[in-house]
């Protein structure tokens, strides 16, 4: 990804690009137009980005001058690219409904965001904060810990786990992101490598980059976690840190054992490397089997833990939490001032409240995000019967192996069908899975599925077998 007001040449974007191409040579201006345009809104073209001459991209791609000068056209009309006589062409930024990517009836369905909509407790949950507002802003407002109130709640989640925890342990931040931040800026420095799950959750990779660590990919098996793989990495690179998504894995589902999590942290504490260990997920198990232990019974204090309401609540409140010793606590606290000074009261306050008695919310949320994933399950049989792919046991997304590799194919074609995916190399450290997609199920059913009858269609296309018969009931979402 290229800093604002960067240049990128026609080699790298045309390696970006990828096979863009979807139809025969009438096609040519649109499918590079939208194949462009994915590449912004996905975010590996940042707004301010200087794009190629036309000269230089017809030499890159290889392409005609005239089908370069036609797609550029469509995208300043749209707005995504801007042009100035002199100063060449630039990223303008995503625009329109959905971030610039319409359907073919200007609908758009998102499914790039494996984030569900507020739960209905979330505004009586407001409606009590605002009670309790008054007596904090008679305060300063400032809090690099969290509110008590909060922090003993979370800290009560986690004795209900299995695993006792204190209020002084839990550091509360705004968002999971946001405690990644500064846990990677506490541990790690320019050149320092981090091991992480090859395919992984793709801001957890940029959050890595961004502090000038190094991400080293170990490989999820179809079953787990490669414990003799972990093993193998750090001798290998000895890394500074491990970054692990056991509940749920984004984008896998998987759901990390017991033996595998004693077996895994007994490696890494044998290494002296800490583990980063994200909850993200964790209220979301969706069957009835027992969940394990957190990682932290099995690590110790060389584990830090993260959480998030993001999933579990709404992602609007952006908050999270770090639960780590107290003597990570402590150094964290003195790194924070740094990046901010706290996390809004409103909704601390919001989230305490919902807290207050966490299992009748929390089983809406799971009673829903069942049916939903069953609907998806039954939609992806009905519409994409060629791709494979195992119902998980919780989580927000189904991880789906295609017939080939066209992920990002798929993701460029989809917009003309008002869909918006992520296409499967984003998962991955440097590339590669480009059989796979993610298929969040965060909307209602019927969205979802009409979504999947549409990707139906798309993969039937890119696979050039034709479209499926009942390709005529797809329409405008309500």
């Amino acid at each position: 990804m290229l800093p604002p007001g960067g240049r990128i040449s026609g080699v790298r974007l045309a390696r970006l690009l990828g096979s863009w191409r979807r139809g025969g040579a009438r096609q040519g201006s649109a499918d590079l137009a939208a194949a462009v345009r994915l590449l912004v809104t996905d975010g590996r073209l940042p707004v301010g980005t200087r794009l190629p001459s036309e000269r230089e991209l017809t030499d890159a791609l290889p392409v005609s001058r005239t089908t370069i000068t036609a797609a550029l056209d469509q995208l300043r009309a749209e707005g995504v690219v801007e042009s100035r006589r002199g100063s060449g062409s630039w990223i303008n930024g995503p625009v329109g409904t959905g971030g610039g990517i319409t359907g073919f009836d200007d609908t758009l369905i998102d499914l790039s965001r494996a984030a569900p909509p507020a739960l209905p407790s979330v505004r009586s949950a407001m409606e009590a904060a605002m009670l309790q507002m008054p007596e904090h802003l008679a305060t300063h407002g400032y809090d690099e810990r969290g509110l008590l109130l909060l922090r003993q709640r979370i800290a009560d989640r986690y004795v209900a786990r299995g695993l006792p925890t204190s209020a002084d342990q839990i550091v509360v931040t705004s968002g999971a992101q946001h405690a990644w931040a500064l846990v990677l800026r506490l541990f790690v420095g320019p050149g320092d490598r981090v091991l992480v799950e090859q395919p992984s959750y793709p801001n957890a990779l940029e959050a890595v980059r961004a502090s000038f660590g190094v991400p080293v990919p170990v490989p999820m098996l179809s079953d787990g976690w490669d414990v003799d793989g972990y093993e193998a990495a750090l001798r290998q690179a000895g890394p500074r840190l491990a970054y692990l998504i056991p509940e749920f894995q984004n984008p896998t589902g998987l759901l990390m054992s017991a033996g595998q999590r004693e077996a895994l942290s007994a490696v890494l504490r044998k290494a002296r490397t800490p583990m980063v260990v994200d909850e993200t997920l964790v209220e979301l198990s969706l069957d009835s089997a027992p969940m394990p232990l957190p990682m932290a019974a099995f690590g110790g204090d060389s584990v830090v833990t993260l959480g998030s309401a993001s999933k579990s609540h709404w992602g609007g409140l952006r908050i999270g939490w770090i639960r780590a010793s107290l003597d990570i606590v402590h150094r964290l606290l003195s790194t924070r001032a740094a990046i901010d000074l706290g996390t809004p009261v409103f909704e601390q306050l919001v989230l305490a409240a919902l807290l207050e008695t966490p299992e009748p919310v929390l089983r809406h949320r799971r009673e829903e995000a069942r049916e939903q994933r069953d609907a998806t399950v039954a939609a992806l049989l009905t519409h994409c019967p060629q791709w494979s792919f195992s119902v998980p046991a919780g989580g927000l997304g189904v991880w789906c192996t295609l017939d080939g590799p066209v992920s990002t194919r798929i993701a460029v074609v989809a917009q003309n069908h008002g869909l918006r995916l992520v296409p499967g190399p984003r998962f991955a450290v440097h590339g590669g899975c480009e059989n796979m997609l993610r298929v969040p199920y965060t909307q209602s059913s019927e969205v979802l599925r009409e979504a999947i009858g549409r990707l139906g269609v798309v993969a039937a296309s890119v696979a050039g077998t034709g479209f499926p018969a009942d390709a005529e009931l797809l329409g405008p979402v309500a």
